[in-house]
């Protein structure tokens, strides 16, 4: 695993949680690999305000955190697809949550 954030988690399974999927942009990758197997481009499409670094720094976190699988294919050009782990797919209906949440007490209030 990569270097975590605190030594200690104080005996704090979200903070443990948190120091893996935490961020701006990871269960956002992960929500949408939780789909379909994806190409790099296809990620950048549908998450257009991410940078083409963060999202190889942040897709190569995950997959070093074993949630996410990175194939490459032995083609001219090279092609390589994402997708989740069985780790990652145990992230599914947290994920959904997220979703059914945002869903009915973020975007409701913006309409």
């Amino acid at each position: 695993m990569r270097k975590q954030r605190h030594h200690i988690y104080t005996d704090c399974p979200v903070e443990a949680a948190l120091d893996i999927i935490g961020g701006k942009w990871k269960s956002v990758i992960l929500f949408r690999l939780m789909e379909k197997k994806r190409r790099f481009n296809e990620l950048r499409r549908l998450i257009p305000k991410i940078t083409q670094r963060m999202l190889t720094n942040q897709l190569r976190e995950l997959e070093h955190d074993g949630l996410i699988d990175r194939t490459v294919f032995p083609e001219i050009p090279p092609k390589v697809e994402y997708s989740l782990t069985t780790l990652g797919e145990t992230l599914k209906p947290l994920l959904i949550t997220l979703k059914c949440w945002g869903e009915e007490h973020v975007l409701t209030e913006k309409k």
